[in-house]
């Protein structure tokens, strides 16, 4: 009231001081009347609000500090690859109650979800790679091909990606025996690889171990941007040049608790959720994720959206966090 304040906002657990707050007011020479108005707090699903807690996650060392992308810090969202504009739509969604209660976690990821469609450009990445050598393909060639950079975003424009005789695909993308309606690739079987051409697989390679190391396959030159004639391709992979393509660790982070509410638990430790960070070396990335500036947020196709880590990558090495998956899997592991 002495400094000219007009609004007093504050959260629910100082709804039982208004009382005496206001007998001051009314018993002191202030110049005017602050309005004070208490609200519930945000509690998202899944997520440690609680300062002293958090302070027990970094010293008990559950976390590599406060600005960790599993601990729920402005800090450490910004380091996951939250952006501002996704949790203010959260907070502006979700409004002020006196009600206190949570918010689902989920409601937060498709706020960031909606937000990175928009402005992220799209590359290609394969986690665990598996080696493709176009047999056909002639020695020495290399062809350019021009994917878009956002499918939302026209004016974002194109960029080059280099095809040459050799790729990496995604070794779940294979299948030796598939089930029915399975589209992509398998023995004898057509795929399109994304932006190119289609791919029929003619030969497995494998080790003394009986593990697939190889496919050697067939393309056909007259599928660039058009289906092939009399034949019905429903499958297209992502993909990676081999001769170009860098390699990266991916860290794939999914949500801290396994419970919704943690904090109501007897010891919130046992809550944790031990797939909360799965660290991917030896990934294959597009050469042109080599230099990106630590922040910078992508969706690797089929994967999820990224973001270049602040702390750990580095020049030759990069670290990329994924923000959050394309689709809510959560939900369908009905969160067990």
């Amino acid at each position: 009231a002495i400094e000219g304040i007009t609004h007093s906002l504050c959260t629910l657990e100082f709804e039982n001081h208004r009382p005496l707050y206001e007998w001051f007011i009314d018993h002191l020479p202030v110049p005017h009347r602050p309005r004070q108005i208490e609200f519930a707090k945000l509690l998202p699903t899944t997520m440690l609000m609680s300062k002293r807690r958090l302070v027990q996650m970094v010293e008990e060392g559950f976390v590599d500090g406060w600005d960790d992308p599993r601990m729920s810090t402005l800090s450490g969202l910004r380091r996951r690859g939250y952006t501002p504009a996704s949790i203010r739509k959260l907070c502006a969604t979700v409004g002020l109650t006196k009600f206190n209660s949570v918010t689902d976690i989920a409601l937060l990821e498709h706020c960031v979800r909606e937000d990175l469609n928009k402005t992220s450009p799209r590359r290609m990445a394969v986690l665990e790679p598996i080696k493709v050598t176009i047999t056909n393909w002639e020695d020495g060639r290399v062809e350019t091909m021009r994917p878009v950079n956002n499918p939302e975003d026209p004016g974002a424009g194109t960029r080059e990606l280099e095809l040459a005789g050799e790729v990496y695909i995604e070794r779940d993308d294979f299948m030796e025996d598939p089930p029915k309606k399975y589209y992509r690739l398998s023995p004898g079987a057509e795929v399109r690889l994304r932006y190119s051409y289609v791919v029929r697989c003619d030969e497995v390679i494998k080790d003394g171990a009986g593990e697939v190391v190889e496919l050697r396959c067939s393309y056909d030159p007259d599928t660039l941007g058009k289906n092939p004639e009399g034949r019905k391709v429903r499958g297209a992979i992502h993909w990676v040049p081999a001769h170009a393509a860098i390699e990266a660790e991916l860290r794939l982070y999914d949500r801290t608790f396994l419970c919704d509410e943690p904090a109501a638990q007897d010891d919130w430790r046992a809550a944790l959720n031990p797939e909360a960070l799965t660290v991917v070396k030896g990934c294959r990335l597009e050469p042109s994720l080599q230099d990106e500036p630590a922040g910078a947020r992508f969706q690797f196709e089929r994967q999820g959206y990224f973001c270049v880590d602040s702390k750990d990558s580095a020049p030759g090495a990069p670290v990329f966090n994924r923000t959050v998956a394309l689709k809510d899997s959560w939900g369908k592991k009905g969160g067990k």
